[in-house]
C-alpha cells in the first residue's frame, strides 16, 4: 500500500542537506512527487518542503525514524498523511462572507478541511451551519466572562482535535494566553487598513480619506493584534465614485478571497513561520 506524506522542515543551513532527505526517502522507497526549498541569507536558515509517496504505510515507524535523523541537522520538522484532512474550527461573530465562502469552498472539495465545529459569540448563523450538518456552539462574550467564554472555546477546540482555528471575521480579542495554547495554528483576517484606520467603521474612514487602494491580509494570530507573521495579502483599486457601501462590498469579497488562500497553503502544509515572517511554497 502507498502513502502520499508531506514532510516540512526548518534547520541551520549546511551543505548536504538535500541529498541527506533524499538519501532518506530513497532508503525507505519514497518517490518524491513534488520539492520545494529556501535559504534565508538574513537568519542562516533552511528551509524545505517535500511531498512524497512511501510504500512504508506505518507512519508510526516513518515519524520514529525521521525523528532520529533529524537530530543530526537540529531540524523542526513536521510530517502529514495527505490522506487525512485537517481538522478545523472556525469562529464568527456577525459578518459571514469569510464563514460562507469558506464552508461553500470545503463542500465543494476546494480546501482540504475536516470542520468539526462552528464557534460564535452571537447566533446568527446557527441555521447556516445547520445546513452545513457542522454542530454550531453558541458562547457569549462580555468583559465578565470574558476567561470562561474562551476556556469553553479552548475545550471545543481541544475536544475536536483541532489542528487549525480560523477567525472568520470573529470580533473578539484573544488573550495572551488563548493566543500562546494556539499558537502556528490560528490564522485571522482584517482589512488591510490597519494600521491607518483603526476601530470601528473602517471602510467610512477609507471613505472620507479618499483612498485609492482597499485590501485584506491573513496572518497567524499571536498576542500582539493584527501584528503576527503575515500570510497572504491583496489590494483592489478604487476611486472617488465608489460609496462607503461599494468599499465595503470590495473589501468583503477580498477578505473571503484572502483568507481562502491562506487556510488553503496552511491546509496544504505550504506555510512554515520564520521568525515574524513566512515562508511559503506555493
Amino acid at each position: 500500500m502507498t502513502t502520499t506524506y508531506i514532510l516540512t522542515l526548518s534547520c541551520p543551513d549546511r551543505t548536504g542537506i538535500v541529498h541527506a532527505v533524499s538519501g532518506f526517502l530513497l532508503e525507505r522507497g519514497g518517490n518524491i512527487e513534488e520539492a520545494a526549498q529556501y535559504n534565508d541569507q538574513d537568519t542562516g536558515l533552511f528551509f524545505m518542503r517535500v511531498q512524497f509517496a512511501c510504500a512504508q504505510a506505518d507512519g508510526a515507524a516513518l515519524n520514529a525514524q525521521w525523528g532520529v535523523f533529524a537530530q543530526t541537522f537540529a531540524m523542526k520538522w513536521a510530517l502529514h498523511a495527505t490522506a487525512q484532512p485537517m481538522r478545523t474550527v472556525l469562529m464568527v461573530s456577525k459578518e459571514g462572507h469569510c464563514l460562507n465562502d469558506l464552508l461553500f469552498r470545503w463542500k465543494s472539495g476546494l480546501l482540504p478541511l475536516d470542520i468539526r465545529a462552528i464557534v460564535s459569540n452571537h447566533r446568527e448563523f446557527y441555521q447556516l451551519a445547520a445546513s452545513y450538518n457542522v454542530p454550531f456552539h453558541h458562547i457569549p462574550v462580555s468583559k465578565d466572562n470574558k476567561a470562561l467564554a474562551e476556556a469553553k472555546q479552548h475545550d471545543i477546540i481541544q475536544a475536536e482535535e483541532a489542528e487549525l482555528v480560523v477567525l472568520a471575521r470573529y470580533m473578539q480579542i484573544l488573550s495572551d494566553d488563548l493566543c500562546r495554547k494556539l499558537a502556528g495554528r490560528a490564522i485571522n483576517i482584517h482589512h488591510s487598513f490597519l494600521p491607518s484606520f483603526k476601530g470601528a467603521k473602517p471602510y467610512y474612514q477609507a471613505h472620507e480619506r479618499g483612498v485609492k487602494l482597499i485590501g485584506a491580509t491573513a496572518h497567524y494570530v499571536t498576542a500582539d493584534l493584527d501584528e503576527g507573521p503575515i500570510i497572504e495579502q491583496d489590494v483592489a483599486r478604487v476611486d472617488h465614485s465608489k460609496t462607503v457601501e461599494d468599499l465595503t462590498t470590495i473589501g468583503r469579497d477580498t477578505e473571503s478571497q484572502v483568507l481562502a488562500r491562506a487556510v488553503k497553503w496552511h491546509s496544504e502544509h505550504r506555510v512554515l513561520i520564520n521568525g515574524h515572517k513566512t515562508v511559503i511554497f506555493k
